[in-house]
């Protein structure tokens, strides 16, 4: 149950949101999660000040009955993981599908679902109930993935050295596969972004989609309107097409977010790491465990190579360098942006009038870019909803010319030579050993 001085801060957050402080705001001052504000200010405004209160934690239902056999096969597993995740090597999942995984790989003959592992679990008092999760503010369009390759989020989380150096690790993942790829830096400049995103192509192959927060390392800053950025350049450059997450909002991000945890968790909480090339070395043996692992409640008990390699995909021709120069090249780039009260728009540093839309409406702009004009077009839906509105059109001013997509970069027709890129993805030595490379 939670403590008086939970209960406090949660009062505390109620007077910073009143006082016409936002969430993001307030978690900064609280030193606390941006999801624990949504939390209770959902909760606030539901139940007023007694919903502030801490709620019983206890089940609600009486599970079924399980074999005595299986009970203990399970609560032997999860003492195996738990005493596993101390070591240094371990990734450390000793959750419900991680049991799962293990008694699959040991050949049980009766295999418990995981919700039963999960049941288990809470009878004997290990397993914690999952809190309900809070509501956004504003509801965001997004794209549903149902495939590999279709969407990776990108994003960096800091971390500090002993001695107070930044170290900033660039994290990918494929949001259906799980499949992911990262490389740390001492800086997050532009021309980390831009090495970053070629490893990550080079590991995983060109997803159709790539999603960004709205850092100035990947957006071109906040100065100038209208900007198109280095990353965006190069993106539109073989092909694929960038998605800005909304401001302040890493709810839409959720699945590298949610990697975060975990790469943190092993590489970072576990031992003291003294140099960035330390932190490469163990950030090296974290992403091939991860790979292989097992623990995905998503997957069928499957890992992400092995989901991520089953379907071919667009890859990087060998020897592919970053021109000098990045042009603009004709596609398409996203953006998850909320309505102003005065139905304008915030897109690229300008505002852009909508009004079919209610304020606080979450909606999805898309700027789409050819050879012969350039049109910002704002929808009330992602581009794979059928029949979605659109609510606003303008031309989209810019400084240079749009060149076309290079054919290299188009869908691949050739499906032979695509399943060869997959085959040798799948044998040859796995390449998490780039985040150890300078």
């Amino acid at each position: 149950m939670g403590t008086k001085k939970d209960e406090t801060n949660r009062i505390a957050l109620v007077h910073l949101l009143r006082s016409g402080k936002t969430p993001a705001e307030a978690a900064l001052e609280l030193s606390r999660a941006r999801s624990w504000c949504y939390k209770w200010q959902d909760r606030f405004r539901r139940e007023g000040w007694e919903g502030l209160k801490e709620r019983s934690r206890a089940p609600h239902r009486i599970a079924r009955k399980t074999s005595e056999r299986d009970r203990q096969a399970i609560l032997r597993t999860r003492s195996e993981l738990e005493a596993e995740a101390l070591q240094v090597d371990q990734l450390g999942y000793i959750g419900g599908n991680a049991i799962f995984g293990r008694l699959k790989n040991q050949g049980l003959a009766t295999l418990p679902s995981v919700s039963t592992i999960e049941r288990v679990l809470r009878q004997a008092g290990v397993l914690k109930p999952q809190l309900p999760k809070p509501k956004p503010e504003t509801v965001y369009p997004t794209i549903r993935a149902r495939t590999t390759h279709e969407l990776t989020q990108v994003d960096i989380v800091p971390h500090y050295l002993q001695g107070g150096q930044n170290i900033f690790c660039f994290n990918g993942i494929d949001v259906v596969s799980r499949f992911p790829a990262g490389k740390q830096y001492p800086n997050k400049r532009t021309s980390e972004v831009l090495d970053f995103l070629i490893q990550l192509w080079q590991e995983t192959g060109l997803s159709k989609y790539v999603q960004f927060d709205n850092e100035s390392c990947f957006s071109g800053g906040y100065k100038h309107p209208g900007v198109i950025g280095q990353a965006v350049r190069l993106a539109l450059l073989v092909g694929i097409q960038p998605v800005f997450s909304p401001i302040y909002h890493p709810q839409s991000n959720a699945y590298v977010e949610r990697f975060h945890q975990d790469y943190s968790n092993f590489v970072w909480k576990k031992v003291t790491l003294s140099d960035l090339a330390d932190v490469r070395r163990r950030s090296g043996s974290f992403f091939p465990n991860y790979r292989r692992s097992q623990h995905h409640s998503e997957l069928d008990g499957k890992s992400p190579q092995q989901i991520h390699f089953h379907s071919a995909a667009r890859q990087l021709p060998i020897g592919f360098c970053i021109p000098k120069k990045l042009p603009i090249s004709e596609g398409q780039v996203h953006f998850m942006r909320p309505v102003a009260k005065d139905h304008q728009v915030l897109i690229l540093n300008k505002n852009w009038e909508v009004k079919l839309a209610e304020a606080d409406q979450g909606v999805w702009a898309t700027l789409f870019l050819t050879p012969k004009c350039a049109t910002l077009r704002i929808y009330d839906a992602a581009p794979d909803v059928p029949g979605r509105q659109c609510l606003a059109e303008h031309p989209f001013p810019l400084k240079e010319p749009v060149v076309p997509l290079q054919k290299v970069f188009k869908p691949v027709a050739n499906q032979q030579k695509n399943w060869m890129w997959m085959l040798h993805n799948f044998f040859r030595p796995q390449l998490a050993t780039p985040s150890t490379m300078s």
